[in-house]
């Protein structure tokens, strides 16, 4: 039983790492390096896995690793579904659902404005952590490091201890937000769907910049948070 223990631990390190090595593994996982070796080796051979290139051997999931991951997405969409559209009947506003991966989060799921002027990102995009409302919703319930922090407009946040004082609001308030920190004419609030381990998800909405004055962050803050929380309550045990 731990050995398949191991072997999912090291799955999910390199699912964040990636591509990593077995050197960065065992530091992240605290494991030795010969148990790690072992879990990559039963990965590779199981398809879940596959070296990345280059001269020391660095591994990336596979497809088989997101297909299994997709088909979940498929189960929380129908789920939030429902949640989403009374989300933008109360706000007007576009609604997104996105679930983290690796240092990022992914845009799963939309439901779009009606109004002319609108934001629209594809599905699939991905979101830094550190520079979106969905992202700082996810990662204030994550642990991991944070050391660089890269900028994307002049208000991203991009000094660690300044981010961990955001995140610290985040979880006090229960939901993150953005001033254009990732693209200028985008704002946005954010809560996470909190799965038994962890951040599963993130709902938000997004405007454009004009259309999310100071004064009504909190009231949709509120909405999203009470949304996240219905949509926490209403996922499989």
């Amino acid at each position: 039983m731990q050995n398949v223990i191991n072997a999912l631990r090291v799955l999910e390190e390199v699912a964040v790492r990636q591509p990593a090595g077995v050197g960065e593994l065992a530091r992240g996982l605290g494991l030795p390096k010969s148990t790690v070796q072992r879990s990559l080796r039963t990965l590779h051979e199981a398809g879940w896995i596959r070296p990345a290139g280059g001269a020391v051997t660095r591994w990336q999931v596979t497809s088989k690793a997101l297909q299994v991951g997709r088909r979940a997405e498929l189960g929380l969409r129908d789920v939030a579904l429902p949640v989403m559209e009374e989300l933008r009947q109360r706000t007007g506003e576009t609604i997104h659902l996105m679930v983290p991966e690796g240092d990022a989060v992914v845009l799963i799921e939309r439901l779009e404005t009606d109004k002319p002027l609108r934001i629209v990102l594809p599905l699939g995009i991905r979101l830094p952590l550190h520079a979106s409302a969905n992202g700082k919703a996810v990662l204030a319930h994550l642990d991991r490091p944070i050391d660089e922090l890269p900028a994307y407009t002049g208000t991203t946040i991009t000094d660690p201890e300044l981010l961990r004082a955001e995140l610290a609001e985040v979880r006090a308030r229960g939901y993150a937000d953005n001033r254009g920190e990732w693209r200028s004419d985008i704002a946005a609030v954010a809560a996470a769907v909190l799965g038994p381990d962890g951040p599963v998800a993130s709902l938000s909405i997004s405007t454009p910049a004009s259309r999310m004055p100071d004064d009504l962050r909190p009231e949709y803050g509120k909405l999203v948070t009470q949304a996240a929380r219905t949509l926490t309550e209403s996922l499989p045990s």
